[in-house]
């Protein structure tokens, strides 16, 4: 404990870059390897199960001197709904935003019908959001309705 009875800081603040929110624990890798994170050599710090209010627990990741397009999030809420999104500049957030589904979901989820097409041929997968507010999408090949807890990336 710090003289003044609250903890220290264990991670240092974020100058630049973004940090992801709210994220339920079980997803916290999964939004790491669908961002692609494993693969730029900026300061990340990842936290997982971490004691919240709202969600019982949750995870964060902050990365440095990075900032994501519309596009890359809204992939992120097929399978982390209701993250939110912090920019900081200049130790500052700037910008703050919940991620929601979008209409369509392309090339980033696996069909959970064995018999669909996209499972024997090479293409990309596409499927319609039917409901966001529950997170169920629906293959555009084979009409499979896949839920939130039952998504499987590629």
């Amino acid at each position: 404990m710090a003289k003044n009875g609250k903890s220290e800081l264990l991670v240092a603040a974020l100058e630049n870059g973004t940090v992801i929110d709210h994220i339920p624990s079980d997803k916290v890798f999964d939004v790491v390897n669908l961002l692609g994170l494993t693969s730029i050599d900026t300061p990340i710090t990842i936290g997982a199960n971490l004691s919240s209010r709202k969600m019982g627990t949750k995870g964060i990741i902050k990365i440095a001197d990075k900032f994501f397009s519309e596009k890359e999030l809204s992939k992120l809420s097929v399978i982390a709904p209701n993250i939110v999104l912090n920019i900081i500049r200049g130790y500052e957030v700037v910008e703050k935003k919940k991620i929601s589904m979008p209409d369509e979901v392309r090339g980033i989820v696996k069909c959970n019908n064995p018999k669909c097409i996209t499972n024997h041929e090479p293409m990309t997968t596409v499927f319609d959001v039917v409901d966001k507010e529950n997170g169920t999408i629906r293959c555009r090949y084979c009409n499979k309705d896949i839920h939130k807890g039952d998504i499987r990336l590629l």
